[in-house]
C-alpha cells in the first residue's frame, strides 16, 4: 500500500518538476536545474525501485548517450557560428539527458522525433527565430512513453 502511494508522490513530484521546466523555458528561455535535478533524482529512483518499462542500465546508457550526441552536435553548430547564440542551450542537453534515464534509449529516439518535428511545426506558424525546446520535449517524452509502454 505505501509503495503505491510513494510512487504516486515521485510521479506527482516529477509531473510538477515538469510543469517548472516549461514554465521557465516558455517564459525566460531558460532551464533551471532547481527544476532538472529532482527529476533526474526522480527518474532514477523509478528506474530502480519500481515496475517501469525502462530499465536502469537502458536508462544511464541513453542519458550519456543523449548528453554526448546533443553537446557535440550544439559544439559543432557554435564553431562554424560563433556570432550567433548557439543553437541548443545547456539547460536543453541537460533535459535531454533526464529524457534519457526515464524513457531508455528507444523512448528517447522517439521524444526527440516528436519534440523536434512539433517544435519545428510551433516555429514555422510563429513565425519565431528561438523555440523553447523544453517544452516539446516534456511532451514528446510523455507521449514516447505512453507509446513504449502500451505499444511495444
Amino acid at each position: 500500500m505505501f509503495y503505491y502511494i510513494f510512487f504516486i508522490i515521485l510521479l506527482a513530484g516529477a509531473a510538477a518538476c515538469a510543469w517548472g521546466i516549461s514554465r521557465a523555458d516558455f517564459r525566460r528561455r531558460i532551464i533551471p536545474d532547481a527544476y532538472l535535478f529532482p527529476l533526474l533524482l526522480i527518474g532514477l529512483v523509478v528506474t530502480q525501485f519500481f515496475p517501469w518499462p525502462v530499465t536502469p542500465s537502458d536508462g544511464a546508457i541513453a542519458a550519456v548517450a543523449g548528453y554526448t550526441l546533443t553537446s557535440l552536435i550544439g559544439l559543432i553548430f557554435e564553431k562554424f557560428q560563433p556570432s550567433q547564440t548557439p543553437p541548443i542551450g545547456m539547460g536543453d542537453i541537460k533535459l535531454i539527458s533526464v529524457a534519457g534515464i526515464w524513457l531508455g534509449s528507444v523512448g528517447l529516439a522517439g521524444a526527440l522525433a516528436l519534440a523536434c518535428i512539433s517544435g519545428m511545426i510551433w516555429g514555422a506558424t510563429k513565425k519565431q527565430k528561438y523555440i523553447p525546446f523544453g517544452p516539446f520535449l516534456i511532451i514528446g517524452g510523455i507521449l514516447s512513453l505512453i507509446t513504449i509502454t502500451f505499444l511495444i
